[in-house]
């Protein structure tokens, strides 16, 4: 026969090892079922943010996102969280949350942000730490996303005439230009290297054309005179020489 008195005493225990299970939990566990309010959890994301805890600022910011797509601090939310995802390193996350929200934000006080980090993020993209770190080149990687930055710097500059980030814009568009030009050059000198001194022409061509305000148009007219002068056009050779040297002297 069953004992009542026995099985009132193991569901007692059974509430208790409830408690005290709760309260060895650990801060983190705590931290996550609490039921703070959505301003309170965004300025632990904005603390994370100032501390460069990114990661840990995308966890809430993402939760608060999703909990609360239509709160007063929804766009600002959704602003911080893109940036995270930008200054965290994860472009590929960053890149649709922008689009998203330029989408669906078109007149926002903020827009000029938006776009600004836009080609931040695309500037960013691609590049290889390691590389830039040890002073290497990889221009000679997929131009796309540089091409992407020019054109959002570009666009800031044009839509947003008076935003504060266009003064920066300008001097990123420079170093974008400046790394479009050095990877045309670097596919030159590849042609080079195979003999095949028409397309390196063209390439230098194409850098002097429309990169006329970088670095690289000397290294281009150079190519130029030795593709010509190994194609045994002579007066190409020489007309290219003279714009050389104009520009050598300058």
């Amino acid at each position: 026969m069953l004992n009542f008195k026995f099985v009132r005493h193991f569901s007692l225990l059974i509430v208790l090892s409830g408690v005290l299970s709760a309260c060895t939990s650990s801060p983190d566990e705590l931290e996550r079922i609490s039921d703070r309010s959505p301003q309170a959890r965004y300025q632990d994301a904005k603390d994370f943010i100032n501390s460069e805890l990114y990661n840990r600022a995308i966890t809430i910011l993402n939760d608060l996102e999703s909990r609360y797509p239509y709160g007063p601090l929804s766009r600002q939310v959704q602003i911080d969280l893109m940036f995270a995802y930008y200054k965290a390193g994860r472009f590929e996350e960053a890149l649709p949350a922008i689009e998203r929200f330029l989408k669906l934000n078109p007149n926002h006080p903020q827009s000029d942000f938006v776009v600004y980090l836009r080609g931040l993020v695309n500037q960013e993209k691609g590049i290889n730490g390691f590389q830039e770190f040890f002073g290497l080149s990889n221009a000679d990687k997929d131009m796309e996303s540089s091409r992407a930055a020019f054109s959002d710097f570009k666009k800031l500059i044009n839509k947003y005439p008076n935003s504060m980030y266009v003064e920066d814009a300008k001097k990123r568009m420079v170093a974008v230009l400046n790394r479009l030009a050095e990877h045309e050059i670097l596919v030159a000198q590849y042609y080079m290297r195979r003999s095949s001194y028409i397309a390196a022409v063209n390439r230098c061509k194409y850098v002097v054309e429309y990169y006329k305000d970088s670095s690289s148009v000397v290294p281009a007219l150079t190519i130029m005179v030795d593709a010509y002068d190994k194609l045994g056009l002579d007066q190409m050779k020489a007309d290219a020489q003279k714009v050389l040297d104009a520009n050598s002297s300058n």
